[in-house]
C-alpha cells in the first residue's frame, strides 16, 4: 500500500515579492474572492477575475485595473476561455485561486437530489475543471506557481445540516491534498494550499435562491422551513465566531507565503476535528 503525506511549510513559488505576478480568481465578485482580489492587487499582482455575475466582476475589474470576465466555471468551454484570455493578456499565470462556491444548509431528509447536484457541480466538479485547465499554464512558470483552494472547516468534520456542503468540501480537500502529492512526486514547481475558514460574513447563502431551474425540485420550496438540524447549527454559532472576508484573505496570503498546505482561520472551532481524529486513532488501536 502506497502511504504518503503531502508536505507543508514550503512552496516552489516565491511570495516575498508578488509585484507583476499574475493571479486568476474565480468567484471574485463578492465575499472571500473579492477580498482576495483587493489583497492581491495591493501586493502588486496583475489580476484575472471571473464570476457568474458579469456586471459585478466587470465593475470590480474596472476598480482594480484588472481583466474581468463573466464565466460559468461549470462549463469547460467557459473555463478554457478564461485560461486563453489570461494567457493572451499576461502570457501566463502564477497563482490560481479556485474560490467559487455555494452553500445549502438543511437536514439530510430535507435536502433534495437537485441540492446535492448543484453543490457538487459548483464546489467540486468546477474546481476540478479549473485546475485541470490551468495546470499547464502553472507548470510552465519558470519561477514556480501556486494553487489556492477555498475549502472549509467542513473539510475536516461533520456538522448537522451541512451534509451536502460538507461532502463537497471533504472531497475538495481530498482532491487538493492528492494534487499536492502528485505535483510533489512529479517534482513540478507548483504548490497547493487549502484555505479552510469557519463562519465568514459573505452573501454565499443568497446563491441558493438564484440557482438555475435544473437544480430546483418541484413542489414546496425546501428553503421555506427551518428543520431542527439547521436551527441547531445556526444557534451554535456565536457572534465572536464570525470572521470577515478581509481577515480570511489576509490569512490566505500569509499561509501561502509560509507554504502551508492548510490555512485554518478559526482554530477555536477545530475541537470536533481533533476529537474525530482521536476517535479514529483509538479505533485503530483496538483493531478489527
Amino acid at each position: 500500500m502506497l502511504l504518503e503525506w503531502a508536505k507543508t511549510g514550503s512552496t516552489p513559488m516565491d511570495f516575498s515579492d508578488l509585484t507583476g505576478k499574475v493571479a486568476v480568481i474565480t468567484g471574485a465578485a463578492s465575499g472571500i474572492g473579492l477580498a482576495l482580489a483587493r489583497r492581491l492587487r495591493a501586493e502588486g499582482m496583475e489580476l484575472v477575475l471571473a464570476d457568474l455575475d458579469g456586471e459585478a466582476v466587470t465593475g470590480l475589474a474596472d476598480e482594480l485595473g484588472a481583466l474581468g470576465m463573466a464565466a460559468d466555471i461549470r462549463q469547460p468551454e467557459s473555463v478554457q476561455a478564461l485560461a486563453d484570455a489570461a494567457a493572451a493578456r499576461f502570457g501566463g499565470v502564477d497563482l490560481l485561486c479556485s474560490n467559487a462556491g455555494v452553500s445549502r444548509m438543511a437536514g439530510i431528509e430535507r435536502l433534495t437530489l437537485q441540492d446535492w447536484r448543484w453543490l457538487f457541480e459548483v464546489n467540486l466538479f468546477a474546481a476540478v475543471s479549473v485546475t485541470k485547465t490551468f495546470l499547464p499554464l502553472l507548470k510552465a512558470r519558470p519561477d514556480g506557481a501556486h494553487i489556492l483552494f477555498t475549502a472549509s472547516l467542513s473539510s475536516f468534520y461533520p456538522t448537522r445540516a451541512q451534509a451536502a456542503y460538507g461532502a463537497t468540501k471533504y472531497a475538495l480537500a481530498a482532491f487538493g491534498e492528492t494534487l499536492a502529492l502528485e505535483l510533489e512526486a512529479e517534482q513540478a514547481t507548483v504548490g497547493v494550499t487549502l484555505l479552510c475558514p469557519g463562519p465568514v460574513r459573505t452573501n454565499i447563502a443568497k446563491g441558493y435562491g438564484k440557482r438555475e431551474a435544473e437544480y430546483r425540485a418541484p413542489g414546496v420550496d425546501p428553503a421555506a422551513v427551518c428543520d431542527i438540524h439547521e436551527a441547531a447549527f445556526r444557534g451554535g454559532v456565536d457572534d465572536s465566531d464570525w470572521s470577515t472576508p478581509e481577515a480570511v484573505a489576509d490569512a490566505a496570503v500569509a499561509g501561502m507565503r509560509r507554504g502551508e498546505l492548510w490555512v485554518i482561520t478559526h482554530p477555536q472551532l477545530m475541537g470536533s476535528a481533533f476529537a474525530r481524529n482521536a476517535a479514529m486513532a483509538e479505533a485503530s488501536e483496538r483493531g478489527g
